[in-house]
């Protein structure tokens, strides 16, 4: 990526829907040069998904969230416990920790049941020495992630 494609990134992150047109002129690039950056960033996985958000309606409604930290028999060798939670689609945030925890995963499910499966199969999983699982009750701050913007220094 380069400073353009930065710029592109941090424009489309203050509005997705800008017109090509528009994007390219504040950028200044053409509006095909801009298409083509975008492609290849979405490509590249720099831009992914777009988010639809339904006016009036909670975009958590009928998804059970839940905070599972794991603790690894071995953190150096517990590689396989990683791989594992990578290949089930409810983790949408899994990260490795320093300190007491080892990693912390967050799923969203579709129902408490569903929670609860995962969760088991979770503590059934070699080299899983022990987990602690908190449901998330309401959601307060959910923030997108902010995109640096290079005009402001970083």
């Amino acid at each position: 990526m380069d400073v353009i494609d930065e710029k592109i990134i941090a424009e489309l992150a203050r509005n997705a829907r800008i017109p090509h047109a528009e994007l390219a002129s504040r950028v200044l690039l053409s509006r095909t040069a801009v298409r083509q950056r975008i492609e290849r960033l979405e490509r590249q996985g720099h831009i992914a998904g777009y988010t639809i958000v339904r006016p009036g309606e909670n975009a958590d409604d009928g998804v059970v969230s839940a905070l599972v930290l794991i603790y690894r028999q071995d953190r150096m060798r517990g590689g396989d416990v990683l791989a594992a939670l990578k290949r089930i689609p409810e983790v949408v945030i899994c990260e490795v920790l320093s300190g007491d925890f080892d990693i912390m995963v967050r799923l969203e499910a579709a129902s408490l049941e569903r929670v609860r499966e995962i969760w088991e199969d979770i503590a059934r999983m070699p080299g899983v020495r022990d987990t602690t699982t908190a449901l998330t009750l309401s959601n307060v701050v959910n923030r997108p992630r902010r995109v640096k913007d290079s005009a402001a220094g970083g």
